[in-house]
């Protein structure tokens, strides 16, 4: 039977999507199959987003969309104990295929009264699946208001306010016999989260629920998430539908930036200029080609906030001569046309709520952010009893990559900050507080791209390689290094400034404690300055990398796959050497298998003896290590081939580090494994530099950038 959770909640609008989501990402990270289940869907007209949104995410079972449905509003009218039945049967066909579901209930989008409260309970009941109540930390009119009221919290419940919803809910869950797990108020008061633990703790004391499931006289789980706007604010899609508009001009991508406010442009353009927020969408009448002028010069000025979006209101022509400005301009922001007037559109907008969806990844960074802060994840792991797995998904250890990296809290330089993938991925790892970061490009560009791109990177340093302070400091000491090379102060002054040698010269100099680059570059163009400037470790003789290869079940390490072509023997110990150290500084247990297409001694020849002269080497330079070598991959990875041609051995066929012979060798297998097994590849790792620099794939996705991030900081934080 799966491990089962029902997060349901006692009205609509209380965020349930974000603890959803949190808590499958949690689940994700310590089941091997998690599933997602709607016993009843949002709407039958149009799919459910938030069930979109959990199906897509990393690591969950795929499941059909209509598989992971139970029934709609109408079943449930119509027969509520027929639909009963129909969410039971088709729950147990989803639960065949895991080891853990996620049950989101029902939105309140259709009876919206505490009777929906009542079936889901029931749901929970005869799903046998503990509950997870989420409370509304908004809408409530309560006394004993904070300083939160004044900063735009004024409709934020109390904790006096809080304890009694939650006395109502618990009983309405008690009376239809479901067990709670635990409570988390959502989007709560900022400022007075503790109380609010306290006083919705208090009013869900221990009752015949919590004794039911073995945990009498103990106290609920009770936890609170603070209200985050940007969560709540509608994209510029959302409110182009909402007005009936159509796009006029613009970067169609920005649609997905959110709006943080609303503005109606129906005043003088001094006026206007004055009102402008940060991330607002400004209402502007049609006719009003000044005002538009207006607005969008204030966007691209670096001294006025930048903005989400125009309206133009009224079904107004704009003047060719108009449209003539406004291409010039090249702004990029989304212009919107609709025919409402200013008061229907301001009205239309303002009622557009913004929502959890799969497109949005500013909001899906914060809302994993903001659970995995407010929320104990190991203790919900406890309440499930889900013990921890003896095999290692590729999920689960980007996962361990990335709480590794957040203890160590090192600072990585990024010099490709004009990358999309490269700013997005610093988005979410600013945003999951992985690591702290120095972004290389001109900073109004860097900033003003992110923005544009809904992006929030505030938390990073953004600075020029232009700089003339650290161009100055780098240049002196590139050229004291290179002075025996006949490098000039004024050719160090110029080679500097590149973006690869300006980040190099960073780490060296201690201002980061890592760089990651090589989306836009060559390896070459990456790794070359770290050559000159940062070398080797002592007793390493060669710079090598390895790929983290995330099988199904568990992670091997393969190289060397991207920087030594023809390695010699005594090249070939080294890698192994460094590649085994690799492998324990991310908890695999290194056992080396020296590869060739010959295993022991039935072999010879100038490749075999190579490999077999390396494997000697290593036994003579690490004695503490495992190796194995001269063997063939068959050998090393399989143990029926093993007891046949390697009976004695301690590594054949449980191998878990593979030293290819070159690079031609590392490099297509990686490849053949990656993409005929469906395993991540997480690479190259370089390895044998004194302070970690690391490189991408010109073609590496935004979690690829992340990854490696992860991988930089704990090499930062472990050298050796």
């Amino acid at each position: 039977m799966a491990h089962r959770i029902y997060i349901c909640s006692a009205e609509g609008n209380t965020g349930k999507s974000t603890v959803a989501l949190g808590t499958l990402d949690t689940l994700t990270h310590r089941a091997t199959r998690v599933g997602v289940f709607r016993p009843i869907a949002r709407s039958t007209a149009e799919r459910d987003y938030v069930l979109e949104l959990l199906l897509a995410h990393e690591g969950v079972v795929p499941i059909p969309y209509d598989d992971a449905v139970g029934v709609g509003y109408d079943d449930v009218h119509a027969d509520p104990e027929g639909a009963l039945a129909t969410i039971v049967s088709r729950f147990k066909a989803v639960e065949d295929r895991c080891d853990a579901v996620v049950i989101i209930g029902s939105d309140f989008t259709d009876v919206g009264s505490p009777t929906e409260l009542a079936y889901n309970a029931r749901i929970a009941a005869n799903l046998g699946a503990p509950v997870l109540l989420v409370l509304g930390g908004r809408v409530g009119q309560g006394q004993g208001r904070s300083r939160s009221e004044r900063l735009g919290y004024s409709d934020a419940r109390s904790p006096e306010e809080l304890a009694q919803l939650t006395e109502l809910a618990v009983e309405e869950l008690e009376r239809e016999h479901a067990t709670l797990l635990g409570i988390v108020a959502n989007r709560a008061d900022p400022e007075r989260l503790p109380e609010i633990v306290e006083a919705v703790a208090s009013a869900a004391r221990p009752n015949s629920m919590s004794a039911a499931a073995g945990r009498a006289e103990a106290s609920v789980a009770t936890w609170a998430i603070p209200e985050d706007p940007y969560l709540v604010a509608p994209s510029m899609r959302a409110i182009m539908d909402a007005v009936d508009g159509t796009l006029h001009a613009g970067d169609p991508e920005l649609l997905n930036r959110e709006a943080l406010g609303v503005i109606v442009a129906a005043m003088s353009m001094e006026n206007v200029l004055t009102h402008l927020t940060e991330g607002a969408v400004v209402v502007v009448p049609g006719d009003r080609s000044e005002v538009l002028l207006g607005v969008l010069t204030a966007h691209s000025s670096a001294t006025f906030p930048s903005l989400s979006g125009i309206v133009l209101n009224g079904g107004i022509p704009i003047a060719e001569q108009v449209d003539r400005l406004v291409d010039g301009l090249k702004a990029g922001l989304p212009i919107i046309r609709t025919e409402l007037s200013s008061y229907d559109t301001a009205l239309a907008i303002t009622h557009t709520r913004g929502r959890l969806a799969a497109e949005s990844q500013r909001k899906r960074d914060t809302a994993l952010a903001l659970f995995e802060k407010h929320i104990d994840g190991q203790a919900l792991l406890d309440l499930l009893e889900v013990a921890r797995p003896e095999v290692v998904t590729p999920l689960m250890f980007e996962y361990d990559l990335l709480e590794r990296a957040r203890q160590q809290r090192k600072r990585i330089v990024l010099p490709e900050g004009y990358d999309d993938r490269v700013l997005r991925a610093a988005a979410t790892l600013l945003a999951r507080d992985v690591a702290d970061l120095t972004i290389l490009g001109e900073e109004i560009e860097v900033r003003s791209r992110a923005i544009g791109l809904g992006l929030d990177i505030s938390k990073a340093e953004v600075l020029s390689n232009h700089d003339f302070v650290h161009v100055a400091r780098f240049a002196e000491e590139y050229q004291r290094r290179r002075a025996h090379k006949g490098v000039t102060l004024e050719q160090a002054r110029e080679t500097v400034q590149d973006v690869s040698y300006f980040g190099t010269m960073m780490v060296e100099l201690g201002l980061a404690d890592g760089m990651v680059s090589g989306a836009a570059h060559t390896t070459a163009h990456t790794i070359r300055p770290s050559f000159e400037v940062i070398k080797t470790k002592p007793g390493v003789d060669v710079v090598s990398s390895v790929f983290l290869m995330a099988l199904a079940d568990r992670v091997l390490v393969y190289g060397d796959c991207a920087i030594v072509p023809d390695p010699t023997a005594e090249q070939l110990a080294d890698i192994a050497i460094s590649s085994a150290a690799t492998a324990t500084q991310f908890g695999i247990e290194p056992r080396i298998a020296m590869l060739s297409y010959s295993t022991g001694e039935s072999g010879s020849g100038v490749d075999v003896d190579k490999v077999r002269r390396a494997t000697e080497l290593v036994r003579e330079r690490a004695p503490q290590l495992a190796v194995e070598g001269p063997i063939q991959y068959d050998a090393a990875a399989d143990a029926a081939v093993a007891r046949t041609k390697l009976p004695e051995s301690d590594v054949a066929g449980r191998a878990t580090v593979f030293i290819f012979p070159d690079l031609n060798t590392g490099n297509n297998t990686y490849k053949a494994v990656q993409r005929s097994s469906g395993a991540v590849a997480i690479g190259p790792v370089l390895q044998g530099l004194r302070k970690p620099i690391n490189d991408l794939s010109r073609g590496a996705l935004v979690q690829d950038i992340v990854n490696t991030v992860a991988i930089t900081a704990i090499q930062g934080a472990d050298p050796s």
